[in-house]
């Protein structure tokens, strides 16, 4: 399967925020206000707006206004099947937290490391 890692690499940018993907949750039920979008995310008006200007300029949503309000949505209702594909797949994932920590190498070790490389 081929496919463009920089467009990958941009789409999961862009979803990578757990403010988004809480909007992007709220949305996945149907079309909302900012108002709702607001009291079910209980985000702040302007982090809100921040995270819905950058959905909406990378064609994740759509926005309509009518009157004195404006109403988003999913651009592609097919998302939901992929944010529920990609949550069943980190769900088989081992928890970071099981395995063993991880400690970096003293400094004095990490430049000697370091210097081998350049070699």
């Amino acid at each position: 399967m081929a496919f463009s890692l920089a467009a990958v690499e941009r789409f999961f940018k862009v979803l990578g925020d757990d403010n988004r993907l809480r909007i992007l949750q709220v949305l996945g039920t149907g079309e909302r206000s900012v108002s709702e979008i607001l009291d079910q995310t209980r985000l702040p008006q302007t982090l809100a707006s921040f995270h819905l200007r950058i959905l909406r300029e990378a064609g994740v949503l759509t926005a309509e206004r009518r009157g004195p309000f404006i109403y988003y949505r999913l651009a592609e209702r097919s998302l939901l099947n992929l944010l529920e594909a990609c949550a069943k797949y980190a769900e088989t994932l081992t928890d970071p937290k099981a395995g063993p920590e991880f400690h970096w190498p003293p400094w004095g070790q990490m430049c000697r490391m370091m210097g081998q490389r350049r070699r």
